[in-house]
């Protein structure tokens, strides 16, 4: 579909989900890619089995995005292998929901550190092997959470705002240098990342969906691999929303 034979990608959160859609995407195109991944080896494990037959451009290691040491350290040894980058997809996320009264601090951090500060850490880091070559790409996947706002998800939201506002300033900033920077904004997608809402509240949001049904990783990863190719060179701090016309 799109011309990745070669080119040079890093995703976060890449072994679950819309990550993992999104880096089997870019694989399936040609792509290298670097997955990042939090804690969870099983489901690691699982995805370097059943992506064996890419196997010589596929590698993971875990990560907390959240630590600026660590993620300085992870670019400074991509770097002496791969001397530039082409892609940078900021899709790590995690949810800890309770409305804001019975929120815990520690909550509210972890979820603004990880889905905010780790965006600004990875694109940090990331750039200057961009910017040498004057050419990338930055996705970073965002949500509608962040502009309508769920009752239990003040952190959710915020940290999702707070993405956009990060892609506008910075797709200013790295224009110039051919470098461009949008957010995807997948509504509900059929995920591990929403099956601990309970069944009364799955049925709700459903409704909301004038399409009907929750999305699927795959639908949002095809939105992902046009922005992040050359044909999409003049798209540059947009927001593209795939949420069935929620």
């Amino acid at each position: 579909m799109y011309a990745f034979e070669g080119k040079k990608a890093v995703v976060t959160g890449a072994t679950r989900g819309i990550g993992r859609a999104i880096t089997e995407a870019l694989l399936a195109q040609g792509a290298l890619v670097h997955g990042l991944y939090g804690g969870n080896q099983a489901a690691a494990d699982s995805m370097q089995s059943e992506c064996s037959q890419y196997q010589e451009r596929l590698s993971l290691s875990k990560l907390d995005v959240s630590d600026y040491k660590a993620v300085a350290a992870f670019f400074s040894e991509l770097e002496s292998r791969w001397e530039n980058l082409d892609i940078l997809v900021n899709n790590a996320g995690i949810r800890r929901d309770a409305i804001l009264p019975m929120m815990k601090e520690e909550d509210w951090r972890r979820v603004i550190d990880v889905n905010l500060t780790g965006g600004y850490n990875m694109s940090k880091f990331g750039l200057p092997m961009m910017l040498s070559q004057k050419y990338g790409r930055i996705l970073f996947i965002t949500s509608p959470m962040g502009h309508l706002g769920f009752a239990g998800q003040a952190n959710y939201s915020a940290s999702k705002a707070g993405q956009v506002g990060l892609m506008k300033s910075l797709s200013k900033e790295v224009a110039k240098r051919k470098i461009t920077v949008n957010c995807v904004s997948p509504g509900f997608i059929a995920t591990d990342f929403i099956e601990d809402l309970p069944e009364a509240q799955v049925k709700a949001y459903k409704k909301m969906v004038p399409a009907n049904r929750f999305g699927q990783p795959s639908e949002v990863a095809d939105a992902a691999l046009f922005l992040l190719s050359d044909q999409a060179a003049y798209i540059n701090g947009a927001v593209l929303e795939i949420t069935g016309g929620l």
